[in-house]
């Protein structure tokens, strides 16, 4: 069984390209190890609850944003989604909230009353992001591969013709940090909770256009997708075998097939069965599993092989809660992130200063009756779950001692909880490794990945000809930024 278009991975950025490719008339085929697709997005079912293993937090669903954008082309309809009101509420060590709403005088006035020391220069930073933002998603609707775009020409080709998009990201400045100057290190680790949440890294490093589409999505409008990212991949699916396209679950990808010359031609499938892909092959693995596993690390340049080496992710430790309705009737709003503790005078500390708490919605609580579902996130070094131990009843005691020093610090950020919550499960790196075989169970992008110094993985296109790479770990952002590189990449491929 042959086809144009190979894609390895079935998760959002492998459906995605493969329901656009399929509608756009390429014959494509997508090779799923597991036996439904998903990937990250697959919902965890415990005791009547389903739980989202992302915060559920979604941006650019709005009317001609990239989402509907995208589902304007396929012959199925997108999954049901609702606004968030209020999106978003960061709350402080000093138990304040800051409300992410529509309502930008109110927001002003939250940081207002939360920063006295800096209130003019908190509103102003915020202010000037939100002009930023607002030319950016004018620019990417023209260009959706303005941020992915490196010195790679596939790349680039698309948006040099779009000089409106150049001229914005050269007057912007290289960092966020640039623009923090005035403003106080509690303000610091403010806008270093957002920026960890949404891009896996702090404003040291972060560059000002993803920082500015990162710290105003809230703004903007955050939205809730009905049974959550597993019914968006469940869509994704339907709309590929509605277009003629192919879905092999249960299909484990050993490797490339490369030709006599050594030239990429195709997949080598566990089972002994060679795939020729006549057009393209579309990795929708990691940036480790891309180059290490399915191309082959000594078919990798050396100045890849390299990167690679120091490139490392966050993992991620779980608390899957039952919540009772009455509890949830008391807080502000389902998505309440927590900066549990202000990193005065030193770096910010994800695995000790943030905590998500992330909660069904109420239009969707995904649980029985008088219940809801509840996520809690927690930044943990995905290595130290592979190497501190020696044995299984090791990994239970960290996993134990783990769940308890969140626990703590959840009930210390939120008492209004109370015991109206309960643990049902938790889950480790380790946990995320055995489902997706993800390097070290490590979640979302790299550090590195929204940096101004983008490496060779940022773009789509790879170093060998006609395989290309669409991955949370090469796409910052999030959802929408895959969703953007997506759609980048199957205007490429289709000369679009």
């Amino acid at each position: 069984m042959d086809c144009e278009v190979a894609v390895v991975g079935g998760g959002i950025g492998g459906l995605t390209v493969a329901a656009l490719l399929a509608q756009r008339g390429v014959d494509v085929c997508l090779f799923e190890r597991e036996s439904q697709v998903g990937g990250c997005a697959v919902n965890f079912e415990k005791f009547d609850h389903t739980f989202e293993q992302g915060y559920g937090l979604y941006s650019s669903w709005q009317r001609h944003d990239i989402h509907d954008r995208i589902f304007s082309e396929l012959p199925v309809s997108p999954p049901e989604t609702r606004v968030l009101e209020p999106g978003l509420v960061i709350r402080l060590p000093d138990h304040s909230e800051v409300e992410f709403t529509n309502n930008i005088a109110r927001f002003e006035e939250d940081l207002s009353r939360s920063f006295p020391e800096c209130s003019a220069e908190a509103i102003e930073f915020y202010r000037q992001l939100l002009a930023a933002a607002t030319a950016l998603r004018r620019a990417l609707a023209d260009a959706p591969d303005l941020l992915t775009a490196t010195g790679s020409k596939p790349a680039n080709s698309e948006y040099r013709h779009e000089p409106a998009a150049s001229d914005i990201l050269s007057s912007l400045p290289r960092t966020i940090s640039e623009k923090m100057a005035g403003v106080s290190s509690r303000f610091r680790g403010f806008v270093d909770v957002q920026l960890q949440a949404m891009l896996n890294a702090t404003s040291s490093i972060v560059a000002y256009p993803y920082a500015a589409l990162a710290l105003t999505a809230p703004l903007e409008g955050m939205f809730g997708i009905r049974s959550g990212s597993g019914a968006l991949a469940n869509r994704l699916a339907d709309s590929i075998k509605a277009s003629g396209g192919r879905i092999r679950l249960d299909t484990p990808v050993l490797r490339m097939s490369y030709s006599s010359a050594g030239e990429a031609q195709g997949l080598d499938l566990l089972s002994g069965e060679t795939v020729l892909a006549s057009r393209a092959i579309v990795s929708n693995l990691t940036l480790w599993d891309t180059y290490g596993k399915l191309i082959g690390i000594n078919r990798a340049p050396l100045e890849v092989r390299q990167q690679l080496k120091s490139l490392q992710s966050w993992g991620a430790y779980l608390l899957y809660l039952s919540m009772d309705q009455d509890a949830a009737e008391r807080l502000k709003a389902s998505h309440i992130l927590n900066l549990t503790e202000w990193p005065a005078g030193k770096e910010y500390d994800p695995e000790a200063n943030h905590l998500m708490f992330a909660a069904a919605p109420a239009w969707d609580p995904r649980a029985p009756s008088g219940k809801r579902a509840v996520t809690v996130h927690n930044f943990t070094a995905a290595d130290e779950w592979f190497s501190f131990h020696t044995d299984e009843a090791e990994l239970e005691a960290r996993d134990q001692e783990m769940l308890e020093r969140c626990w703590r610090r959840l009930h210390l950020a939120m008492p209004e909880l109370g015991s109206s919550i309960e643990v049902l499960d938790t889950a480790t790196p380790r946990t995320f490794y055995e489902t997706t075989r993800r390097r070290l169970g490590m979640v979302g992008s790299p550090p590195e990945a929204s940096s101004p110094g983008l490496g060779l993985w940022q773009a789509y296109s790879t170093p060998l000809a006609n395989t290309y790479l669409i991955s949370d770990t090469a796409s910052p952002g999030g959802l929408a930024g895959l969703s953007y590189a997506a759609l980048a990449l199957a205007n490429y491929l289709t000369h679009r």
